[in-house]
């Protein structure tokens, strides 16, 4: 083969791998079926089940014609007799009729999934293990759509291997499927960690955790999700149910995880507030998920010594939540002086020390 069906073979098989198997570039210059005919597949946060219904089905139907487009290619790239022989030949007829196959396939495969107003969808068929006998997987999918346009839903991965976890659901986003699972029927289990010394987006060392999730729901199939080891506390946060680690893997946290746990255990040892008795407790106002449950006092020293002052608001702050506000207020050069610095307090500004936090009860 002459160098112009060589160099357009070596150029067709890299994009064809790019597209398919999508890297940062190629979603960064928007070479993506989702991005490409994003306004025929409309808005994810919108309609977040038929979306993907619509965006699998163009993926297939768009990926089943790359074999067509190199003999195309190849066509266009050889000139006269070879041309010729490109359209006669034995082994190139026998390419061109399997490539006309496989888009008319994925075709047919795409008109099943259709049928039904797209009840036979392998999206659909898994929303439908999930409803109730009186209605049907359109039910289910108004539940999902409805949890992921909620800002506070745990999202990660890029767009081809995405982790979603809402309140209810735990979803795995893939090229051609989306793994639905529901909360309050799976375990979950860390089967292994991967250490990667260069990360492309972060220039730093990570470790990439594999998490089995299984259903005890039978027509569920058991699948795998995986994401950085510095979201494994995020994603703990939004799960309902605890990951066990069959295979004691060791999981490297982020400092802020790492100080969160050391605030929260400090915080524990430190004097209780009570709260009077017609005082109601409200959702915190950073996540809007946990009662609020901190109250600041001057209890590190005298009323008129030192640096704290004496804050008068109202338990506003869960623990969790005023942890993240202690750790982003430091100097993330120096965490040896994390536990001994004073913050303001996130409402009214007054100092604090991580001995004035109070729980209360």
């Amino acid at each position: 083969m002459d160098s112009p069906e060589a160099a357009f073979s070596l150029f067709y098989v890299v994009l064809s791998f790019c597209f398919v198997f999508t890297p940062t570039e190629f979603r960064s210059a928007g070479v993506t079926v989702q991005d490409l005919l994003s306004d025929q597949l409309g808005s994810e946060d919108l309609g977040f089940v038929h979306y993907h219904i619509r965006r699998t089905a163009a993926t297939v139907t768009v990926h089943s014609l790359l074999p067509l487009g190199y003999y195309a290619g190849m066509c266009v790239a050889s000139s006269g007799e070879k041309q010729f022989y490109f359209l006669v030949s034995e082994g190139w007829l026998i390419y061109l009729v399997t490539a006309v196959l496989i888009p008319a396939a994925a075709s047919l495969v795409v008109l099943y999934w259709s049928f039904n107003k797209w009840g036979n969808h392998p999206i659909s068929r898994s929303l439908a293990h999930y409803a109730l006998p009186q209605s049907g997987w359109r039910a289910v999918a108004s539940s999902v759509n409805t949890e992921f346009r909620r800002i506070d839903k745990f999202a990660s991965g890029v767009p081809g291997a995405r982790v979603i976890v809402t309140d209810t659901w735990v979803m795995k986003v893939t090229t051609y499927n989306v793994h639905i699972a529901q909360q309050q029927d799976i375990h979950l289990t860390l089967t292994e960690s991967r250490q990667h010394e260069l990360c492309p987006d972060l220039n730093t060392p990570v470790q990439v955790l594999t998490i089995r999730v299984c259903s005890i729901n039978p027509n569920v199939k058991p699948f795998d999700i995986r994401l950085n080891s510095t979201e494994y506390g995020e994603l703990r946060e939004k799960l309902h149910t605890t990951v066990r680690n069959a295979h004691n893997v060791v999981i490297h946290q982020t400092l802020s995880d790492m100080f969160l746990d050391t605030f929260k255990i400090q915080v524990e040892l430190n004097q209780r507030y009570n709260l009077p008795g017609n005082q109601e407790l409200e959702p915190c106002i950073g996540c809007m998920q946990t009662a609020a449950n901190i109250k600041l006092m001057k209890i590190c020293q005298e009323p008129n010594e030192g640096d704290c002052q004496q804050c008068y608001c109202r338990p506003m702050w869960c623990l969790t939540c005023m942890g993240k506000w202690f750790a982003s207020r430091q100097d993330q050069q120096h965490p040896e002086t994390w536990l001994s610095n004073r913050v303001p307090c996130p409402t009214c500004r007054s100092k604090f020390c991580i001995l004035d936090i109070s729980l209360v009860c």
